[in-house]
């Protein structure tokens, strides 16, 4: 059963409507659309910053990338300049050391021939020595004698002429 509002009804509820909204719209919708448009706002400054924040982190990014590539690069020409030294330093220690084996070569071949000389030398006088022992081994078996003695010094005589 639905009865209809009465004329009085209506219009007491229609000034009841109009006087919630004036006081809504006084006393809380400007707080509430207020605090809406902050918070709005508030919201923008944030994607905002966010969005500084994102370019800022490109930027260090690339400048990450940029200082990597640059550090890569160093690297590369420290090494290449190590890989120079060491070769170089192997190279040098090879020039020494074969003018160190060519010097103790030399060295021996010089004390060799020295000791060779020597051995030459002391052979010599050991021949020398024994031909002399020899020979006078031999001058005493041939002139035992005295006519023999006679005989030799005669024959030296002759062979020696004076001029």
């Amino acid at each position: 059963m639905l009865t209809t509002p009465g004329l009085g009804l209506v219009f007491w509820t229609t000034i009841a409507f109009i006087l919630l909204v004036v006081l809504l719209r006084k006393f809380a919708w400007k707080p509430i659309i207020t605090a809406i448009q902050k918070r709005n706002e508030a919201i923008d400054e944030a994607l905002k910053a966010a969005e500084i924040a994102r370019a800022e982190m490109a930027n260090l990014q690339a400048e990450n990338e940029k200082l990597l590539v640059q550090a890569k690069e160093e690297r590369d020409i420290i090494l290449a300049e190590a890989r120079k030294m060491r070769d170089k330093i192997v190279e040098e220690s090879g020039e020494k050391a074969k003018e160190e084996a060519e010097r103790i070569i030399q060295a021996a071949n010089e004390n060799i021939h020295f000791e060779k000389m020597a051995a030459i030398t002391d052979l010599k006088n050991q021949l020398a020595t024994l031909s002399l022992e020899i020979a006078e081994k031999i001058l005493e078996k041939e002139l035992a004698g005295d006519s023999k003695q006679k005989e030799l010094a005669e024959k030296l005589v002759n062979e020696v002429s004076f001029n």
